[in-house]
C-alpha cells in the first residue's frame, strides 16, 4: 500500500514579503560589502573567504540560522527563506562556505533526527562559529545506469575501537573540505553504511586543497587516519538522510545559480545599454536583442525550477525524521539541477561574448561566473545523470535487454 503524500501547495511557489524583504536587505549588504570585485580580495585570505563578513551575515541578518529550528538556536524559518540568501549569495559570487554548512551538514543533522547531535553542533552553525561540510555522500549515489546498481569506488570505513568510533579511508573533492570545523562522513561499517560526525585535527585527518576551476569553491582531498568521531542517527535511516542531503544540496544549489544567472543578463543589459557602435547603442540591434530574450526566457524556467525544488525542500525539512520521504523532492531536485545549470551556462556565455573584448580579460569578473557555472554542473553529479535518475524516478527509464 503506498502512502499519499500531500501535493504542495501552489502559494508555496510565490516569494512572501518577509522573503522579499529579506532579498532586499541581502542584496544591499552584498553589494556594500562583498561584490564581484571583492572576490580575488577574499581568495587570498587563509580560508579563501572574508571571516569578518561570514560573522556579520551570521550576526546581524541570522543568514546561518534560517533554516534551524528556534530550539537548537535558529531562527525557525524554512528552506524557502535559506534559497532566497543562496540566491542572493550566488548573484554576489560570495566565496562564504554557506551552501556546505547551511545547506548541507546543517539539514544533514535535521534529517537524521538525532536530538544530540543537532543540539551539539546546530547553535554553532547558526551562530556562525562552525563551519561544517560532508564527504562521501557521493558514493551513496547510484550509477545512472540501474537504480539497484551503486557506485564502488574507495571510500571511508568506520571501525569500532577502545575509545569509540575510528574513521579510516579518503574522501575526495570534499567541498571546503581543508576548512571545515566539523564532517559528517557516511561510512561503511561491517553493519552497512552510516553516518559519522567527526572534528578532524591534524594528527588523525590529512586535507590537502585540490586544484579546481572555481577557486571561490574550494575542494580538498580527505584522508583520515584514524580519527575519532560519533554517530549521528541510525543505521537504518543514513542512507535517506544522505539521499535527502543531496537533494536538499541540489535545491540549494539550482538557488545559487539562479543568482549568478540574474547577474550575468542585469551586468549585460546594462553593458549593453551603455556600449555604442556605428552611433547607436549596441542593445538597440535585433540580434544582441535576440540573445537576451533567450536568456531571460531561460532564466524565467529556472526561477520556475527553483522555486518547485525549493518548495520541496521547505516541505521535506518541515516533515517528521521518521517520516517517508515525498518522491516530489528529488523529480524536482534532478529538473532544478538540469534546468538551472544549462541557465547559468548560458548566460555566463553570453556575460563574456556580449561585453566583447574586455569580457575575455582577467580583470572583468565574467570569467568568475563562467568558472562558478562550470564547476556547478557537475558539483552534485553532471546533467545526464541528473537525466538518467529522473528517468528512473518517473518510470521511464528504458533498460537494456539482459
Amino acid at each position: 500500500m503506498h502512502r499519499r503524500h500531500p501535493e504542495i501547495d501552489p502559494q508555496s511557489l510565490s516569494e512572501t514579503d518577509e522573503q522579499r524583504q529579506l532579498r532586499t536587505v541581502l542584496r544591499d549588504f552584498f553589494t556594500e560589502a562583498s561584490g564581484p570585485e571583492d572576490v580575488r580580495k577574499h581568495l587570498a585570505t587563509p580560508r579563501g573567504y572574508d571571516e569578518p563578513l561570514w560573522a556579520r551575515l551570521a550576526g546581524e541578518i541570522g543568514v546561518h540560522g534560517l533554516a534551524v529550528p528556534e530550539e537548537y538556536g535558529g531562527s525557525g524559518f524554512t528552506f524557502a527563506e535559506l534559497a532566497v540568501a543562496l540566491e542572493e549569495s550566488g548573484r554576489a559570487l560570495c566565496c562564504a562556505p554557506l551552501l556546505p554548512t547551511v545547506a548541507l551538514a546543517a539539514h544533514a543533522l535535521l534529517y537524521s533526527g538525532d536530538r544530540t547531535a543537532c543540539e551539539r553542533y546546530l547553535p554553532r552553525i547558526a551562530d556562525g562559529t562552525l563551519t561544517a561540510t560532508v564527504a562521501g555522500f557521493d558514493a551513496a549515489e547510484p550509477d545512472g545506469s540501474d537504480e539497484r546498481v551503486r557506485s564502488v569506488k574507495p571510500g571511508v570505513t568506520a571501525e569500532q575501537g577502545g575509545s569509540g568510533w575510528l574513521l579510516r579511508g579518503q574522501a575526495d573533492f570534499v567541498v571546503d573540505g581543508a576548512g571545515a570545523d566539523l564532517i559528517l562522513v557516511r561510512a561503511r561499517t561491517p553493519a552497512g553504511p552510516r553516518l559519522f560526525a567527526c572534528e578532524p585535527t591534524p594528527d588523525t585527518s590529512r586535507r590537502t586543497p585540490r586544484r579546481v576551476l572555481d577557486e571561490t569553491r574550494r575542494q580538498a582531498l580527505v584522508e583520515f587516519r584514524g580519527a575519532p568521531a560519533t554517530t549521528v542517527g541510525t543505521a537504518e535511516d543514513a542512507e535517506d538522510t544522505v539521499s535527502a542531503t543531496l537533494d536538499t544540496g541540489r535545491a540549494a544549489l539550482a538557488a545559487e545559480q539562479v543568482g549568478g544567472s540574474g547577474h550575468a543578463l542585469d551586468a549585460t543589459v546594462e553593458f549593453a545599454a551603455q556600449r555604442h557602435q556605428f552611433g547607436r547603442p549596441i542593445g538597440s540591434f535585433q540580434a544582441v536583442k535576440h540573445r537576451l530574450a533567450d536568456v531571460l526566457v531561460a532564466l524565467e524556467a529556472a526561477r520556475s525550477a527553483s522555486a518547485y525544488a525549493t518548495a520541496c525542500s521547505a516541505a521535506r525539512a518541515m516533515s517528521s525524521p521518521s517520516a517517508v520521504a515525498s518522491p516530489q523532492l528529488p523529480v524536482a531536485a534532478c529538473a532544478a539541477a538540469v534546468v538551472c545549470s544549462e541557465t547559468f551556462r548560458l548566460a555566463t556565455a553570453e556575460y563574456v561574448q556580449l561585453h566583447g573584448g574586455i569580457g575575455f580579460t582577467w580583470e572583468h569578473p565574467a570569467h568568475l561566473y563562467v568558472r562558478r557555472a562550470r564547476s556547478s554542473e557537475a558539483l552534485f553529479g553532471t546533467a545526464d545523470r541528473h537525466r538518467a535518475r529522473l528517468a528512473e524516478l518517473i518510470g521511464l527509464a528504458v533498460r537494456s535487454a539482459a
